[in-house]
């Protein structure tokens, strides 16, 4: 018998667009079971990369988050040891880890490639679960309109969403447990 998914709700802060010649700053994730339950939540700071910058317009949006500025630069880790020890993290959950992102495409595209990078493996495989796609679906609307301002009301539990990594992940982990049980309501 198959073990259960965990959704492992991430979410990242950078200082620009790509991996490489920016950096991911932070990192928080909340591994969830389809019921909602929290598991577990994993956190970290990260120092940037050497000859890596911030991209201006990134930098510029980072000036009108100045309390999320200096939480995501509170005691920055190396990522030579902290994704490895994120890897560990993940393994050590109670199921088949399920990457889970609003949107996914920027958030995996930052983990994956520090993944490969710094633990030289992805416990996700290749795959990330997009909250967008699955709100497209659900709504039945096209993909652009899939947005948060759109979404159902009754779909957000009254958790902050402060750019802080991990209280982003825990409110879109919450946010994706709902839509799931909105989706299997809908196929039962």
């Amino acid at each position: 018998m198959p073990q259960q998914e965990i959704y492992v709700s991430t979410d990242v802060e950078t200082d620009g667009p790509i991996p490489g010649p920016h950096s991911m700053l932070s990192l928080g994730s909340a591994a969830y079971l389809p019921d909602k339950t929290l598991i577990g939540t994993f956190e970290v700071n990260l120092k940037t990369l050497p000859g890596a910058v911030g991209h201006p317009d990134t930098m510029e949006w980072w000036d009108r988050q100045r309390k999320a500025w200096r939480a995501c630069r509170e005691n920055p880790e190396a990522p030579e040891t902290a994704i490895p020890r994120y890897v560990e993290w993940v393994k050590s959950l109670p199921g088949r880890p399920v990457f889970v992102a609003y949107p996914a495409g920027f958030d995996f595209t930052f983990v994956y490639w520090y993944l490969i990078r710094f633990a030289g493996e992805s416990p996700f495989s290749h795959s990330a679960l997009d909250m967008k796609t699955l709100a497209m679906s659900l709504m039945n609307c096209d993909y652009r309109d899939a947005t948060k301002r759109n979404m159902p009301r009754h779909w957000f539990d009254k958790l902050p969403h402060t750019h802080k990594a991990l209280d982003d992940a825990i409110e879109q982990g919450a946010l994706f447990c709902n839509m799931m049980a909105e989706w299997k309501h809908a196929e039962s």
